[in-house]
């Protein structure tokens, strides 16, 4: 088998903890390779997936669009490169925003068939840790882990809904494509990373 080669968009934001997370399900899964940073767009070169960690959604929009990155991960996702986007990255993956995405003129990546708000739970809930329902891992609930955290307020076409919380939409998937609005990477249970992992494997 091929040697696996994921990549972790480190312009700013969360990406050790992707790391660590990634190199330990490799190991878990007896799998050869490597887990990379991406900072400019050769660094997108052979890689069979791809994380857009949280972080402020402007500041990797803006670095994204400087480095050419931006027009490379909308063309690798066209043709089928698994990405993962959490919190800040999960905004970037939508097709729409609210008002502040607006406002701050972040160009999204328009990948998704989704709206997604902002620091949608307000200031007095700025961060806060809960277990969720996530079907797809198992029937063991998840830790999530929710900073200043976006929701998805809807999605339509082929993007389909992947977990809620309380009626809200905090994870959503299309084909090659999943985001979600909590941090995965700052808990101690890989399952997330393990799905993710394995939509790369042949």
């Amino acid at each position: 088998m091929k040697k696996l080669k994921i990549g972790v968009l480190a312009l700013q934001g969360a990406v050790s903890e992707h790391i660590e997370a990634l190199e330990k399900v490799m190991n878990k899964l007896y799998l050869k390779g490597k887990v990379i940073t991406v900072k400019k767009p050769e660094d997108l070169n052979d890689i069979a997936g791809l994380v857009i960690p949280g972080g402020e959604s402007t500041t990797i929009d803006r670095l994204m669009v400087k480095t050419g990155i931006w027009e490379r991960i909308i063309m690798l996702a066209k043709k089928g490169l698994p990405i993962l986007g959490t919190c800040a990255g999960a905004i970037l993956l939508a097709k729409k925003g609210d008002k502040q995405v607006e406002q701050t003129r972040t160009i999204l990546l328009n990948l998704m068939e989704m709206k997604v708000l902002r620091n949608a739970y307000g200031r007095q809930l700025n961060s806060f840790e809960t277990d969720v329902k996530i079907p797809e891992i198992g029937n063991k609930l998840f830790r999530a882990v929710f900073i200043r955290a976006p929701v998805i307020e809807k999605v339509w076409g082929k993007t389909k809904v992947w977990a809620k919380y309380k009626n809200k939409i905090i994870g959503a998937k299309k084909g090659n494509v999943l985001a979600l609005t909590f941090h995965p990477e700052l808990t101690n249970d890989l399952r997330i990373h393990e799905y993710f992992v394995k939509t790369i494997l042949p």
